[in-house]
C-alpha cells in the first residue's frame, strides 16, 4: 500500500504524517521507519519509531532513495511501514517521469515485503497529477 498525503507548502502534511504515524503504532506490530531530510521531527515522533535523518547519507536521486529503502529492509525484514517526509526534498527531484517510475517501484516493493508506505508530496490536490492521484485517499 502506497498512500500520499499532499498539500501546498504550510498546510500540515507533516502533522498528518505524524498523526498517520502514531495510528500505525496503535495498529501495526512491525517495525516502522520515517525518513526526513534534516532532524525536525526528532522531539515529534515516538522512540519506537526508526527515525532516518537523510541528509547524513549521500542521497543523489530516486535511484539512491530505493537502494536506501532496500538497504533498510534487508537489514530488518520486520519492517511494516515507511514514512518518507517531503518526498521532493529526501530525492532532490520533482521530474514527473522519475517519481512516477518511484511511486510505482515503492508499489510493488510493498506489494512483494508487506511494507506500506506513506509520503508526503508538496502541490496542490486538486493540481495532483494521475500518477500522485491515484495514491491519495
Amino acid at each position: 500500500m502506497v498512500n500520499i498525503l499532499m498539500g501546498p507548502e504550510g498546510s500540515g502534511k507533516t502533522k498528518q504524517l505524524i498523526g498517520a504515524l502514531n495510528l500505525a503504532l496503535k495498529r501495526e506490530s512491525g517495525s516502522m521507519v520515517c525518513i526526513e531530510k534534516g532532524n525536525n521531527l526528532r522531539y515529534d515522533v515516538d522512540h519506537r519509531v526508526r527515525l532516518v535523518d537523510a541528509s547524513e547519507y549521500t542521497l543523489g536521486g530516486y535511484a539512491f532513495l530505493r537502494g536506501f529503502i532496500s538497504g533498510l529492509h534487508a537489514g530488518n525484514f520486520d519492517i511494516t511501514h515507511i514514512f518518507v517526509d517531503n518526498l521532493y526534498k529526501l530525492s532532490g527531484s520533482k521530474d514527473p517521469q522519475e517519481t512516477e517510475n518511484f511511486l510505482d517501484w515503492c508499489s510493488v516493493f510493498s506489494a512483494e515485503n508487506g511494507v506500506a508506505f506513506t509520503l508526503t508530496v508538496p502541490g496542490s490536490p486538486a493540481d495532483a497529477p494521475e500518477y500522485i492521484a491515484r495514491f491519495m485517499d
